[in-house]
């Protein structure tokens, strides 16, 4: 089988069209995503790798205004990419005993800053497992987390009307 070779341009390319930006609009989206907070939910961190490959971790959240907070440890894989590159998106997605059903994803900026007696993990941890204690963690140094949302996507609601 052969191929004409006419070296005819094929006609213009696609323009691409930024997928996040054909959801609900962002003042929307910021709600449904405190929506989800607001109840039982799951929230997957995701980072870049050195070798840009992503790298995702479940975590528990805690909103602060509008920004999120989470408690990690120094050294672990996580950190260290937020330490070489601070983007990071954040995907919170209702449960099923949620008054809300759905997700959003949070794109954003982390800071990170110390937690050296490890306070905030006890309050995450207390609210997100029942008023226990976080396991013992000798010599973990702690740190709090805090993404500074930049945009955040939910999409239409599902109607199967």
């Amino acid at each position: 089988m052969t191929t004409p070779h006419d070296h005819q341009p094929a006609g213009s390319a696609p323009t691409y069209e930024d997928p996040l930006r054909k959801g609900l609009p962002a003042d929307h989206a910021r709600q449904v995503a405190r929506q989800i907070l607001s109840g039982p939910h799951l929230s997957v961190l995701a980072t870049t790798n050195a070798d840009r490959s992503a790298q995702l971790s479940v975590i528990f959240v805690q909103p602060d205004g509008d920004d999120i907070l989470f408690s990690t440890i120094a050294g672990r894989r996580k950190t260290t990419n937020m330490l070489r590159d601070p983007r990071v998106t954040l995907l919170l997605h209702s449960l099923p005993a949620s008054p809300v059903s759905g997700y959003a994803t949070i794109h954003g900026t982390v800071e990170l800053t110390d937690d050296p007696d490890g306070a905030f993990l006890q309050v995450i941890y207390g609210l997100r497992m029942g008023g226990a204690t976080p396991p013992p963690e000798p010599g973990a140094h702690r740190l709090i987390v805090r993404v500074h949302p930049r945009r955040t996507y939910a999409p239409f609601p599902f109607s199967s009307e």
